[in-house]
């Protein structure tokens, strides 16, 4: 061993702990609770609810934390609050381990910022802490606030260029704080002084129009100055004034208007006056270079009709024409309270082609959902037109045959997924599009005077809802974490405000697709603004007698196909996931008697318990189940939900009435498919077995006997898929959770045709729409309609999974299962309690097995274990009950024990 000189040793110490030091004086300020969000968002603004839910995580990783008492203080004076003062609200110490609050203080006023904090304590009255000082602001609040008035140019829904307005206003005096207000039919940008506001894409988010209008705000306080102004404003059609025409129908929306909008600014000076710049007759408008824009194909610019400056205050509008007053697209006009649309990540091409002096194709590397940006020089007149694909011809031309097949222009004017950009000639000049996405890899730039472009030329934008991650997946197989990977690139290419199937061929928001992937979405990504927002779609498409159409929101198609309970059961569905991994009711509650209404009208459709109402297992791989199984399935899925809301919500009538109804259900399935001696449902298909299983429609009894059956049929299909859309959200699922999760893992490891791996190692960097890569039909190359299989690794492998007797993951289900063929696998969920992790290690004949269960939750943990192993956590062998941990059971294949909060490491030798 090395000798050192002791007083340099020392002294090397001394150092060591003075440089750590301020990093353990600030450890020791932590606050005890962190995360702290209104609404499920940081520090909003802009907010409507009368009681908005506050929520927040405590900041400790000791073992056994648990909250037994939390105040949370309210006011609007900041430094008040952290002293401890809360004039608006303060619950006073509060008995309880919740960690979400609906605010029940005085009555909130509009336009006011509202600042809180929590404090928290643990056992024994031990205080935890108190949480840093966070707000949320509330906006409009009630129509009858209100002051601008609504406007467009006065032209009709055919003409194609897009209007700008402007407004200019004189601020003489000191400027405290500043927003902005804006709702609109169609889509926007705004901008004040010549520069955007914000970094959002495509708001607002779409919603059908005329029941339910959103508006957006916007803290412009750095974007305003002393002297004269201008604000102006760029509309859109989006889906509002559909002017391209496809199969459903946009352009005929009962809706459809050229685009309007309405805006206040309230601003405050210091010497609390409030002044309200808003649209009204004083406002100017033109025609904008933008000559035309469609949300479903692409974009087209002409540089040489731009204004430059035509958004500041110098600019001279004495040729621009008057505005025409308007009426709201509806009467009930809403904040808007989600995670926005944004360019989330910039992806520069990873090659391009020269094809000849006039054509080049760019590639992405990737799939996306998004927008391309083009820099070029070239003569005045030289137009470029950008054609975006998924895949490339054999002679390098992009191939858009997969996906416009259900578009149907009347002429040549709008070519699909092609931006057009005409160049004005002035130097180095670039395009991206303001109010289109689309769905490709490719890029096709043809011009018609030949032109030099780099690799550097073009870059893509991966647009989407951006939603906060919460999940991670890793393996040691690069297939698995590829598949993972690629759906939560499809989840994320089509989440635009709502879930989509698509994001070139439809931008469709299709039932089905959605509620297959809601566990998907939810493990990763942070995802309720965005389904809360879409189940109010949901509210308001349904007809009086509780019919959905199979697409929301819609022109008013989809209400006569593709709309039954296989497919409209997200009403029921979604609500209860978001209450399963939020432990919040509020969606339950809000689509209650929506969710009654459609069982009610499936009850009276079909009085014997059975409906072959639907489109069954869509794009299977060769075998298709019986309709009439599948849907009454998922008809016996909405009863059930059904039952179990109203016993949350205290319904206690309903709840006997429904369980009855699902019980009937159920017995009307098992009576007709299910052959109970041989425990086989139907021709024991691997949908027609794994649907019954998964859903709870089997009999204890036959359990076992219909899981073997099973895996018999998956053995018999050489261990590959042979199933549909609703056959993937079950097949892995009811395989290991009824004990053969080897069997699961060998399939959804597969790299053969028909998988999820032959996709991958075929270079997929998304899910596709059909199994077979040169199939003729239905082969979008960019779906989540099969991404189930990115919730079972969570799942299935992980074992992470909510209790619905403590959801949120109040109580953690953990389940995981150490599959052969697999040495190492992680999976993290970030939970409304905090992060959970659940990784597993095989070395040899050893197993370690490390957990993380987040502070005031805690876990359920069931280990599949072998005759003869023997379970230790750290170096103990576990015996008996220890202050953290309790055997519940033990037996010859499994050890189940109550975990408290904290950091574990067990190993199974």
């Amino acid at each position: 061993m090395k000798k050192y000189n002791k007083p340099i040793l020392a002294i090397c110490v001394l150092i060591v702990v003075f440089s750590w030091f301020p990093l353990l004086s600030r450890a020791a300020n932590f606050p005890g609770a962190v995360s702290l969000k209104c609404e499920y968002l940081i520090n909003p603004i802009g907010i409507d609810a009368i009681h908005p839910r506050l929520t927040w995580q405590l900041n400790t990783d000791k073992r056994g934390v648990q909250q037994t008492a939390y105040r949370i203080l309210v006011g609007t004076d900041s430094v008040a609050v952290s002293k401890g003062e809360g004039s608006i609200w303060d619950s006073g110490e509060s008995k309880g381990d919740v960690q979400l609050v609906a605010y029940s203080g005085k009555s909130l006023t509009p336009f006011t910022k509202y600042f809180w904090l929590v404090e928290v304590w643990g056992r024994n009255h031990e205080k935890i802490g108190s949480s840093a000082v966070t707000s949320f602001e509330t906006g409009i609040m009630d129509s009858k606030n209100w002051q601008g008035a609504w406007i467009s140019d006065g032209h009709d829904v055919t003409r194609k260029p897009a209007p700008y307005f402007r407004k200019t206003f004189e601020i003489i005096k000191k400027i405290k704080s500043a927003r902005a207000y804006i709702a609109v039919g169609g889509l926007y940008e705004l901008s004040i002084n010549g520069k955007k506001v914000g970094n959002h894409r495509l708001d607002p988010m779409y919603t059908r129009f005329d029941r339910r209008t959103l508006y957006v705000t916007y803290d412009v306080t750095s974007h305003l100055q002393n002297g004269k102004n201008a604000v102006g404003v760029l509309l859109g059609n989006g889906w509002y004034n559909h002017q391209s025409t496809a199969v459903w129908y946009f352009h005929q929306a009962p809706w459809r208007g050229r685009p309007t909008f309405c805006l206040d600014m309230r601003i405050t000076y210091e010497d609390g006056s409030v002044e309200t710049v808003s649209s009204g007759a004083d406002w100017k408008t033109s025609l904008s270079p933008l000559i035309f824009n469609s949300i479903y194909t692409a974009e087209h610019y002409d540089a040489r009709l731009e204004q430059p400056s035509w958004n500041t205050a110098a600019f001279d509008d004495s040729k621009w024409n008057e505005i025409e007053l308007r009426a709201a697209p509806s009467q009930n006009i809403v904040a808007q309270v989600l995670h926005p649309i944004r360019n989330v990540e910039t992806i520069p091409a990873k090659s391009v082609k020269r094809l000849n002096d006039t054509t080049y194709v760019f590639d992405l590397g990737r799939n996306i959902a998004g927008v391309s940006r083009i820099q070029v020089k070239g003569p005045s007149g030289t137009v470029l037109r950008l054609k975006h694909g998924e895949r490339l011809y054999p002679n390098g031309h992009v191939d858009m045959s997969n996906i416009d097949v259900h578009y149907r222009p009347t002429d040549q004017s709008d070519p699909f997924q092609t931006d057009i950009f005409t160049l004005k000639g002035s130097g180095e000049e670039s395009f991206m599009p303001y109010f289109n996405y689309k769905g490709f890899q490719y890029v096709e730039v043809t011009s018609t005077t030949p032109v030099t472009l780099t690799q550097s030329s073009l870059t893509g934008y991966f647009m989407h809802s951006d939603v906060p991650v919460v999940g991670t997946i890793k393996s040691s197989n690069p297939v698995i974490d590829k598949i993972s990977w690629a759906t939560n690139n499809a989840y994320l290419s089509n989440l635009f405000g709502y879930p989509t199937d698509c994001p070139q061929r439809e931008k469709n928001g299709w039932t089905g697709d959605a509620h297959i992937a809601i566990e998907t979405g939810l493990y990763g990504f942070d995802g309720i603004t965005i389904y809360e927002k879409w189940l109010a779609d949901h509210r308001d498409e349904q007809q009086a007698n509780g019919v959905l159409p199979a697409i929301i929101p819609t022109s008013g198609w989809g209400y006569q196909w593709a709309n039954g309970p296989d497919w409209t059961s997200t009403i029921a569905i979604i609500p209860w996931n978001i209450y399963l991994f939020y432990g919040d009711p509020r969606l339950l509650n809000d689509c209650y008697d929506n969710i009654k209404r459609y069982v009610n009208h499936i009850e009276q459709m079909s009085p014997s318990g059975l409906t072959s109402w639907g489109l069954g297992d869509w794009v299977p791989v060769k075998s298709q189940s019986p309709v009439e199984l599948t849907s009454s399935i998922y008809y016996y899925v909405d009863a059930s939900i059904l039952a179990k809301a109203a016993n949350i919500l205290g319904k206690s009538d309903d709840a006997l009435y429904y369980q009855a109804l699902a019980t009937k259900i159920q017995n009307a399935i098992n009576a007709k498919y299910l052959n109970k001696e041989t425990g086989i449902y139907g021709s024991g298909l691997q949908t027609e077995l794994s649907a019954p299983l998964q859903w709870g429609i089997v009999p204890e009894s036959l359990k076992s006997k219909v899981a073997a059956n099973l895996a018999k049929r998956v053995e018999a299909d050489n261990f590959h898929l042979d199933v549909g859309l609703l056959g993937t959200k079950t097949l892995l699922n009811a395989l290991s959770e009824n004990g053969y999760a080897d069997i699961a893992y060998k399939v959804a490891a597969q790299e053969s045709y028909p998988s999820w791996g032959w996709w991958i190692v075929n270079g997929a960097t998304t899910l596709y729409e059909n199994w077979a890569i040169d199939a003729q039909s239905d082969i979008s190359l960019n779906h989540i309609m099969f991404g189930e299989i990115g919730a079972w690794l969570y799942k299935g492998l992980g074992g992470i999974k909510p209790d619905p007797k403590q959801p949120g993951f109040k109580n953690i289900l953990l389940e995981p299962h150490f599959t052969e063929g697999l040495n190492q696998f992680e999976a993290t969920h970030e939970s409304p309690y905090g992060k959970i992790a659940s990784s597993w290690k095989r070395s040899g004949k050893k197993i370690t097995y490390q957990v993380v269960v987040p502070p005031n939750a805690t876990a359920t943990l069931t280990l599949p274990i072998k005759k003869g192993n023997k379970i230790y956590e750290g170096r103990t062998q576990i015996k008996v009950n220890s202050q953290d941990i309790t055997i519940v059971n033990l037996s010859e294949n499994q050890a189940n024990y109550q975990l408290q909060s904290g950091n574990y490491q067990f190993e199974i030798r």
